[in-house]
């Protein structure tokens, strides 16, 4: 594939290790050629780099398979999620989820995404309902509409929600960007 289709989450191959593109960012400069900038994270080793890509260079995508799952809890082993098509359970490590951790909700249905049969991660839902368990109070006299707060979720999320919400208040968080959506 070209360099201008590396999206957030893809695998690929780079230096001959499989590399998850955290963050990318296309860059066209007033002169010289477009470039596509990522942030990619070795899968086996757990290191970053950033790395440049020409626009027109070609990129290996990586072989990974994806198979769906449930969410079933959580111990000292790690997260126990359940394969739908053979019930077989698979423990995974809170590294290996990344960010996902703060989503998960009981009997959420998730993608793993396996490399060479071995577990590198999960694709959650786009959005997730979490209920806020932690914030300051509302600010009678505060009028600025673009004013946010910090909020802490009952996954543990801190997220920055506006004034109006309170304690004990649903709301709708995208799981790409990490932020506060609406009111459920």
């Amino acid at each position: 594939m070209k360099a201008t289709a590396i999206r957030k989450g893809t695998v690929i191959i780079y230096q001959g290790n499989p590399f998850r593109v955290m963050e990318f960012t296309h860059v066209t400069p007033g002169k010289g050629r477009a470039l596509v900038k990522a942030k990619l994270r070795n899968i086996l080793a757990g290191n970053q780099t950033e790395v440049s890509f020409a626009s027109s260079e070609d990129v290996e995508e990586a072989n990974v398979f994806s198979y769906k799952a449930t969410y079933l809890y959580q111990d000292q082993d790690g997260y126990c999620f359940m394969n739908k098509d053979n019930y077989e359970q698979i423990h995974l490590s809170e590294s290996v989820l990344g960010d996902a951790v703060y989503y998960l909700q009981d009997e959420m249905e998730v993608d793993i995404t396996t490399y060479q049969e071995e577990p590198i991660g999960i694709k959650v839902p786009s959005s997730v309902i979490l209920t806020i368990v932690e914030t300051q109070p509302e600010i009678k006299s505060a009028t600025a509409t673009n004013s946010y707060k910090p909020g802490k979720t009952e996954t543990g999320l801190t997220i920055n929600i506006p004034p109006f919400i309170k304690e004990g208040e649903k709301i709708i968080v995208n799981t790409d960007t990490g932020e506060y959506v609406s009111r459920a």
